[in-house]
């Protein structure tokens, strides 16, 4: 996964290295407190629901309840 975070730098010449260490090391906490958090990948179906669709198995039609067995 490629780092997208962006690259800080402070480019302000008058804080002392120590208070740009201080600034930089805020704003990286404020962006990783902040971040969405990392869901993981959908999970394919259960196991059933996939053997039904590898077989093409499907359930009857609504309103198809008649029984079989009689002729009416």
């Amino acid at each position: 996964m490629p780092n997208r975070r962006p690259q800080l730098e402070l480019i302000a010449p008058s804080a002392s290295p120590e208070e740009a260490a201080a600034v930089v090391a805020a704003l990286e906490r404020f962006m990783r407190a902040t971040s969405p958090a990392i869901t993981p990948a959908p999970q394919g179906p259960d196991p059933w629901t996939r053997a039904a669709l590898i077989e093409a198995v499907t359930r009857a039609e609504q309103g198809d309840d008649r029984d079989p067995w009689i002729n009416t």
